[in-house]
């Protein structure tokens, strides 16, 4: 229904999900170019018993499950509300969700800090910059499903939530000076 409606009403794409509707479909390019890249690998490496094709097939098109991820990122509704408006059950709204967000986390730039992180002379550099101008300072953390990985979920452990957690820090610099 999500889809459907900015399909209609394009306009109102950033107050729905955040981005330009150009943006969007530029972003769902490049998903679903991705996403094709990664079922081509899985597909050759798996060992086939009954011809590819079988199965249930999904109820929400690539784009929708996409734009499901962007509208929670946004919205940040609970599942069952999230299900709700996309016309599928609050465990599948789940599932989706955390299929997409490592491929939208690959195909989208990482924050100026996370690139910098790399290059110690740039890091220290910016951080220098920085240190002239007060800065909001806020985090985050976003539930994610227990990763198989063992060293996958040490990565991913909230101590602090006692659960696997997505880690976000959102740096942000005032607009107006106070005197």
């Amino acid at each position: 229904m999500v889809f459907d409606y900015i399909q209609k009403y394009p306009h109102r794409t950033k107050q729905i999900l955040g981005i330009s509707y150009e943006q969007l479909q530029s972003l769902l390019n490049c998903a679903i170019n991705r996403y094709k890249e990664i079922k081509t690998k899985q597909e050759s490496q798996k060992i086939r018993i009954n011809a590819s094709g079988g199965g249930r097939p999904e109820k929400l098109l690539i784009q929708e499950q996409v734009c499901l991820c962007l509208f929670y990122l946004r919205q940040m509704p609970t599942f069952q509300v999230l299900g709700m408006f996309f016309g599928i059950s609050k465990t599948e709204a789940n599932d989706t969700f955390h299929d997409w967000i490592p491929i939208l986390r690959d195909i989208l730039p990482s924050s100026l800090l996370e690139q910098l992180s790399n290059n110690e002379s740039d890091l220290l550099f910016a951080q220098e910059v920085l240190t002239n101008f007060r800065l909001l300072v806020d985090s985050m953390e976003q539930p994610i499903n227990r990763p198989s990985d063992d060293k996958e979920q040490q990565k991913y452990f909230s101590g602090k939530k006692r659960q696997h957690t997505l880690k976000n820090q959102v740096i942000g610099l005032p607009s107006a000076a106070i005197s």
